[in-house]
């Protein structure tokens, strides 16, 4: 048996190395597991407890956006259609059951800043900071997001900002294809409600999935797009760049994004 400070310390070092997520109510001995076809495996005596475990993706592998249509999305569209406010839009969200990520999450991520703002932000899903403040850039990233703003006469009175899924993956893991098309259509009719007239999007997921494209951000960013939100006649000059979150582990690229940023505020003026 272990003394409360041998316990203490096991917790502390779980929390360096990045644990964040319980998976289950009672503690699991992955040690016993064996390996079987890159997948790990529980004995059989135990096999009831707990199921596998999948293969965590690398943290910079991003899904493809494919065109396969996902069950129910066009019923959710056109459900989405009679919502004509940002209040209720929340509440849709609020009582969407159907993305696991929901259950996993602390807070529902909707938005921050001026809803009748001319820059509309939409940055990859939300990570640990954003789950718990419950508003999307926040932490370092939005410190950082903040000073970009700033170079450029905003901040977040003068922009509004939301991401593109509305719960934070377990452990900031990828989202997966499912997860963001379910997802799809609320972010899209979220657009369409604030009628922004210029489009950022930070990050490959954000723009991957809007944009409907498979090209990383060195190919996207630094050029114009067309966005249009369904159901809509409103054209949206779309620009991608990179995350803040990426930059403050990249800091180099910050000199390709401030590039971008004088096309975006060029665009405004």
């Amino acid at each position: 048996m272990l003394d409360q400070s041998e316990i203490i310390a096991a917790l502390c070092w779980q929390g360096e190395i990045g644990v964040d997520e319980a998976l289950d109510d009672q503690p699991a001995d992955w040690s016993s597991f064996t390996a079987r076809s890159g997948t790990a495996q529980r004995p059989a005596a135990q096999s009831s407890a707990l199921a596998p475990v999948p293969t965590r993706p690398p943290a910079s592998s991003r899904p493809v956006i494919s065109d396969a249509p996902v069950p129910g999305s066009a019923e959710l569209r056109q459900s989405l259609a009679g919502v004509t406010d940002l209040a209720g839009l929340r509440a849709a969200l609020s009582q969407f059951e159907d993305c696991s990520l929901k259950h996993t999450a602390m807070t529902l991520v909707f938005s921050d800043g001026n809803p009748e703002a001319r820059l509309m932000l939409v940055g990859d899903p939300p990570g640990e900071d954003e789950d718990r403040a419950g508003l999307p850039f926040a932490g370092a990233n939005g410190r950082l997001l903040d000073r970009m703003l700033a170079a450029l006469g905003l901040d977040r009175t003068k922009v509004y900002l939301t991401s593109v899924l509305p719960w934070r993956p377990p452990g900031n893991r990828s989202p997966t294809h499912a997860e963001i098309a379910l997802c799809l259509p609320f972010i899209e009719r979220h657009i369409a409600l604030v009628k922004p007239q210029a489009l950022v999007l930070f990050g490959s997921v954000a723009a991957k999935s809007l944009l409907g494209r498979s090209e990383g951000l060195p190919r996207l960013r630094g050029q114009w797009f067309d966005f249009r939100p369904p159901g809509t006649t409103q054209i949206l000059p779309t620009m991608a760049t990179y995350h803040p979150s990426y930059l403050l582990k990249s800091p180099l690229h910050k000199r390709e994004v401030w590039r971008d940023l004088l096309m975006i505020k060029s665009k405004l003026t």
